[in-house]
Formats: structure tokens, sequence, C-alpha cells
């Protein structure tokens, strides 16, 4: 086993999962974030507008979106997000994490918004009434009480990005399962071998995700 991970370098294609999971997990909570406020804002308009990203977004096919970035964005339009010198493997990890960053913000901002549901309206009554504007509220009072509502569900979508990054297999040839794609197709006698190898690296991935957040939402619980 340790032979087929050296021969195939496995321990670098999951570094470069966990980039592509870092990076995208990084994306997905600035914009779901924004999203889930625009959700709760004053203005219909933009009320109107989060919700139509949350329903579009979450109710597309992931691979549509990876697709979409690639082909269309990249090759058809020729917007290259790294200087041309970059290989196309970069160029395509990049819009890797576009896409997925775009797709799992939609989930941040339900889970962000599930957080600003279980703080009391009469917090944000309370700083209207000091001259907090709507921003300042959200900023001063509701977030960080949000946040602490929204780390179980937050990690719930943590996990389910890390084994979303497979879906990028066939556009980037660094990643964890486009290695195990080319580990199969080259040692097929080591068919389960190469499988068992690939369950046990994401699980060593997800499990203390999971161990951490639950931890966390336990410790961070705000008592009401």
């Amino acid at each position: 086993m340790f032979e087929l991970v050296k021969e195939f370098n496995v321990l670098q294609a999951f570094g470069y999962t966990i980039l592509l999971t870092v990076c995208s997990a990084l994306g997905a909570f600035i914009i779901g974030v924004v999203v889930a406020i625009l959700r709760v804002s004053p203005v219909p308009a933009l009320r109107l507008f989060g919700t139509a990203y949350v329903n579009l977004v979450r109710n597309t096919p992931l691979t549509i979106i990876i697709f979409f970035c690639i082909s269309g964005l990249m090759l058809a339009m020729n917007w290259y997000l790294l200087p041309d010198a970059a290989s196309l493997n970069w160029q395509n990890f990049v819009w890797a994490v576009v896409g997925l960053s775009v797709y799992h913000a939609a989930f941040v901002a339900e889970a962000v918004r599930s957080g600003i549901n279980t703080v009391p309206l009469g917090q944000a009554e309370a700083a209207r009434a000091v001259g907090l504007p709507f921003v300042g509220t959200i900023r001063e009072v509701i977030l960080p009480q949000a946040m602490r509502g929204a780390i179980a569900p937050l990690g719930n979508t943590l996990i389910a990005l890390t084994k979303n990054t497979t879906v990028v297999a066939t556009v980037v040839a660094l990643e964890a399962s486009a290695v195990m794609k080319k580990m199969i197709e080259d040692r097929p006698d080591m068919l389960y071998l190469t499988f068992f190898i690939f369950a046990l690296g994401f699980v060593l991935l997800t499990l203390p995700v999971g161990v951490l957040f639950t931890r966390l939402s336990k410790k961070l619980a705000v008592a009401r």
C-alpha cells in the first residue's frame, strides 16, 4: 500500500484537495454571509436577490456550475484569473474554487440565516433604539450571536464541500479523486486497495472536522 501511495504521490494529491477545500470554504463563507445579510435586509429588492440566489444556486447541480466556469467563462470567453504563464491545471484550479465557492455559499447563507433566526427580535430592536443603523446592528449585535448558533450547520457544509471537491476531478488533475482515477486506469489490479486508500483519506479529512464543530457547537451554544 505504501509503495502505491508513494508511486502516485497520493499525499500531495490530498494536499491539493485540502488547499482546494480551504480556498473554497473561505470564498463560500464570505459570499454566504453577504447573501444571508441580503436575505434579512429591510430592502425588498435585496431580500428578493438573496432569496433568488439561494434557490437558484442550491437547485443547480454542482457539475453544471463547474462546467460553466471552466468551459463557459474560461475557455469560451477567455476569462483567465491567473497570468498567462500559469499552467492550465492551475487556471482550472482557480475556477474550480470559484465554482465551489458560489455553490456552497447558498448553503452557508442558509446556515447563517438559521443562526440569525435564533437571535431574539428584542436584540435588534434594542440596537435600533440606541441609534445603530441596519449594518451596525448586523455587524455588532446580530452576527456575533448568529455565528454561535450556526456552527453545526456550517460544519456540515464544510464536510459536504470537502467531499464535493471530487466533482472537479475531470478538470483539475492535481487533486485526490483525479489521482484515484489515474491509479484505477494504470493499476486495475489494485482496484480495491485504491478505493480503500482514498476512502480512508477522505474519512481522515472529514471526521476531525465533524468532531471539532460538534464540540464547538456545544461549547459556544448560547443559553436562552
